[in-house]
């Protein structure tokens, strides 16, 4: 039997109720894939929703909650494809995804792509956030590439959810050593810039992947993970600091927006740059982040996985 092209990888955990729709969409691509769910330590019925699918779906499984970093990696070490692909169990794909893809991968010298996506149950206040940050905070960040993409992407200028949406060659995730287990937010930008470093990421520029939020973290959470993941990668970081890009400032602004979302106006204050009155990009930052934060929370709770 000929390996895969693709090893989809959907790490999940209490996701049983939404976890069919994910497989589902990943089992209709159009092209050869292998399914790979990891039981992040669930104690609902994910073990009998994966057995339903028979042969047709791996099953992995943790003894114990380890995070989706680790249940993505546990999924990574077992795949057999040329390339990987990672889904959430709460999202899904358009069948054309991966053919989409990768077409655009083997069109060039790209080591992965990543794609746009659509959310399927973002408030209209928060499409309209999200389209207006995308037009005037984004507009003018690179899309693709390499060193420019990470420099982007650590700046937010660029709006990417890769734990969805990102196809890559094993060859060269295996390389990088997989996502770090330390981080439950922010693992999969992390994961990104050190993939960009081996080399460049192609952008289809369609919603091939449907979004839906089921939840967000505490602020609290944000600002121990944003922490890890500057420290991480602390020579971009450096570099882009020394250039005049005040990369620290930006996440500050970010961690605003995710404490006004959750209605903490205090830890807001102690993160706010009193500035950014005078910075319009950055109140258009902190609008962004506090919309999706407070659409996630509208929709309900739990891990992202």
């Amino acid at each position: 039997m000929s390996e895969p092209r693709v090893s989809v990888v959907i790490p999940a955990y209490r996701r049983d109720d939404v976890l069919g729709r994910a497989i589902d969409s990943a089992l209709a691509q159009t092209v050869d894939v292998e399914v790979l769910v990891v039981d992040d330590g669930s104690e609902d019925d994910t073990a009998a929703v994966v057995a339903a699918y028979g042969d047709r779906v791996r099953y992995l499984v943790h003894d114990r909650n380890r995070g989706v970093s680790a249940a993505r990696n546990t999924g990574v070490a077992a795949a057999n494809g040329e390339y990987v692909a990672f889904l959430d169990s709460d999202d899904e794909w358009l069948p054309r995804k991966l053919a989409a893809q990768l077409d655009r991968i083997e069109s060039g010298d790209w080591i992965g792509a990543y794609c746009d996506v659509t959310p399927a149950d973002l408030s209209l206040l928060g499409r309209v956030g999200a389209v207006v940050s995308k037009r005037l905070v984004r507009s003018s960040a690179p899309t693709e590439g390499g060193r420019e993409l990470a420099e982007a992407l650590l700046t937010m200028r660029v709006f990417m959810s890769p734990g969805s949406t990102l196809v890559v060659e094993r060859r060269v995730l295996d390389s990088v050593g997989g996502f770090d287990e330390g981080l439950s937010i922010y693992e999969d930008w992390d994961l990104v810039l050190r993939l960009l470093a081996e080399g460049p990421l192609a952008y289809v520029d369609e919603p091939l992947v449907v979004t839906h939020f089921t939840g967000d973290a505490a602020p609290a959470a944000y600002v121990e993970n944003d922490r890890r993941y500057l420290q991480r990668n602390a020579d971009l970081v450096a570099a882009l600091e020394a250039d005049g890009i005040e990369v620290e400032r930006i996440h500050r602004m970010g961690l605003v927006g995710h404490f006004l979302a959750a209605g903490e106006f205090r830890g807001a204050a102690d993160h706010l740059d009193t500035g950014v009155l005078t910075r319009p990009v950055d109140l258009l930052r902190v609008a962004f982040w506090s919309l999706l934060g407070v659409c996630a929370r509208l929709s309900g709770g739990g891990q992202h996985e």
